[in-house]
């Protein structure tokens, strides 16, 4: 009985370890924005292993298997419906992580590479137009401050990311003499992890102070062995000496 639950256990957990350590499929957007206007063109691109003879990718969108098979998922003049979690799977791959795509109809959309960045890390934010028509007077905002102003249309980039940057952002412009704003999109600024302690210092610290301890130890013992040696030996030296009765005998002639 317990041979077969072991065994058991041992098939569950190799068939456990060979899923783990199956690659993730990985969704990428071309261009690389993940909030569209409509009427705008973006590619996914499914990258992951393949058994050889074999190249089929599956789609999904939210949850909804798609039509396509092929590793790339082409959507032209992309309208709101076409919103959703795309995540795809290869052959030989697990089923990627989900990545978002947002698609709005209106005439302005605020753009970034990523809306959750590391410190340290740049930002880059961009004010996209419907059809990409011509804008002006381009205004940047962080929690309904401007924080910049342009002309003509021009990216915001913000060299190091920081914890001041965390925030609602939008873009202002002139379409003609039409003035419009984008929806406000937060933008989150993780701390950077804290580097791991070494521990490599503190474990020889500590020991060295039992070494030290340990001899320390050794010493006051070893010290204390040769005292009471000493003592014993210096007990076993004190004999006295006692005159013999031919000496006692000479000693009372000299005396008469």
């Amino acid at each position: 009985m317990w041979r077969l639950l072991s065994t058991a256990l041992l098939l569950l957990a190799s068939a456990s370890t060979g899923a783990e350590g199956q690659q993730k499929a990985v969704v990428s957007l071309h261009p690389e924005w993940d909030r569209l206007l409509e009427r705008d063109n973006v590619t996914l691109k499914c990258q992951g292993p393949q058994a050889e003879g074999h190249n089929a990718t599956w789609w999904w969108r939210s949850g909804t298997l798609l039509s396509n098979h092929t590793s790339s998922y082409f959507i032209a003049l992309a309208t709101v419906s076409d919103s959703g979690e795309y995540s795809c799977q290869t052959s030989l791959s697990e089923r990627s992580d989900p990545v978002p795509l947002h698609v709005q109809a209106a005439w302005l959309q605020l753009q970034a590479r990523r809306w959750v960045v590391q410190e340290g890390d740049p930002i880059t934010l961009r004010c996209h137009s419907w059809k990409n028509v011509p804008i002006h007077k381009v205004q940047y905002f962080q929690n309904g401050r401007g924080r910049k102003f342009s002309h003509q249309n021009s990216d915001f980039h913000i060299p190091r990311a920081a914890g001041k940057h965390n925030g609602s952002y939008f873009c202002r412009a002139m379409i003609g003499t039409l003035n419009v704003s984008s929806d406000a999109v937060n933008i989150v600024v993780q701390a950077l992890p804290a580097p791991p302690t070494s521990l490599g210092l503190p474990v020889l610290f500590c020991l060295l102070l039992g070494l030290l301890f340990a001899v320390d130890t050794g010493l006051y013992f070893s010290v204390q062995s040769d005292l009471r040696n000493s003592l014993r030996n210096r007990r076993n030296d004190n004999v006295t000496w006692s005159k013999s009765p031919e000496d006692k005998q000479e000693q009372s002639k000299e005396i008469v």
